[in-house]
Formats: structure tokens, sequence, C-alpha cells
């Protein structure tokens, strides 16, 4: 794929060959924004050990917190797919929004508004500078994959996620999708 199509919204998929990287190996990265300025992108299989409630103890909520990538790991970050109810959402693509009304979206899902197939929040992001990630692909560092789940990806299982992507990417990743992730162990 050249690098010219890629866009918001599309999936990275880590190569193998990244090993032993806590943020990487084995990342499926929502990409949230593509410019010539660079690119930012959400890791959305990898979950923490805290829950949204952990962090806000005024959420009523258990829903997962995920780690977002290695950039501004204080931060909290949200994508979701119900733009209707919380307002001044950026759209990233196909139904899937990124931010928005944080008091609102406490509130929404206090009352049982939101559920856990509608908002995923995330400890940091992933960022690349100005062609950093062109940089990155040609490397064969990413493989890129389009979002087939729109909106719903914000409920989608995380377990195997990465072991689906590459079994459909096909060809010569098949070989990797039953590796075990640290292939030392093998």
């Amino acid at each position: 794929m050249t690098f010219d199509k890629l866009k918001k919204g599309q999936l990275l998929i880590s190569e193998p060959s990244i090993i032993g990287d806590v943020s990487f190996t084995r990342a499926v990265i929502l990409l949230a924004d593509y410019s010539d300025q660079g690119a930012v992108g959400f890791i959305l299989n990898k979950p923490l050990a805290y829950t949204i409630q952990d962090l806000i103890p005024e959420i009523e909520a258990s829903f997962t917190v995920f780690n977002g990538g290695p950039v501004e790991q204080d931060n909290l970050y949200f994508i979701h797919n119900i733009p209707h109810l919380i307002s001044d959402s950026i759209e990233i693509s196909d139904g899937i929004y990124w931010g928005g009304d944080f008091e609102t979206t406490k509130f929404l899902i206090n009352n049982g508004q939101i559920g856990k197939d509608n908002i995923r929040f995330f400890l940091g992001y992933t960022g690349w500078e100005t062609q950093q990630l062109e940089s990155e692909l040609k490397g064969k560092s990413w493989a890129i994959s389009v979002n087939d789940y729109e909106n719903n990806i914000i409920g989608k299982s995380t377990t195997n996620f990465w072991k689906e992507k590459i079994m459909e990417l096909g060809g010569d990743y098949l070989i990797w999708s039953n590796a075990p992730e640290d292939p030392i162990l093998n």
C-alpha cells in the first residue's frame, strides 16, 4: 500500500518482528488522526488492570481502561460511537469519534446511557512526528488494514485481535498467527 493512501480510521497492525516492546508487540492501533504534520493513534488491544472507576471514582462503571500508547500516559482519552450524546467530539471515521464533553460523558455513563460497546478509554496515545510513521512503514514495522468493524470496533473483544488481523493479511503472516508472543519461549 502506498503511503498517500494512509488515512485516519485505518488500523495499523504491528509486524511480527516487533518483539519485546511493551506497547507495540502484537498491537492493533486505530489511526485517529493523520496529516503531513504527523499521526495519532490508540492501541485497541492492550487492556490495563484498571477500570475507569479506579481512575475516576465518580464514574460508576467498570469499563476497562486500555494502554493507548507510550505518549502522555498520565492523560485519559476516549473514543466512542455516540456523537449525538457527547458534544464536541471529533469524527475519526465510520462513526467513530474522539473525545468530547467529559462532564456529559460522566453523567451519561452514571445514568446507564453509555455502555462498554459505546466507549473505550485509554491512558496515553501513540504519536508520530512528521514522516515518522511513513519511515516505520518503509521499515516494515506496521501493516495497514481497513477497519472492517467500523464503529463496532469499540466493543470488539481484544482477545486474539492481533492474531485475527495477522491471519487476514494471509501469505507469510499465517506462520506467525500461532507463534508465541516471545519466540524465545518456543
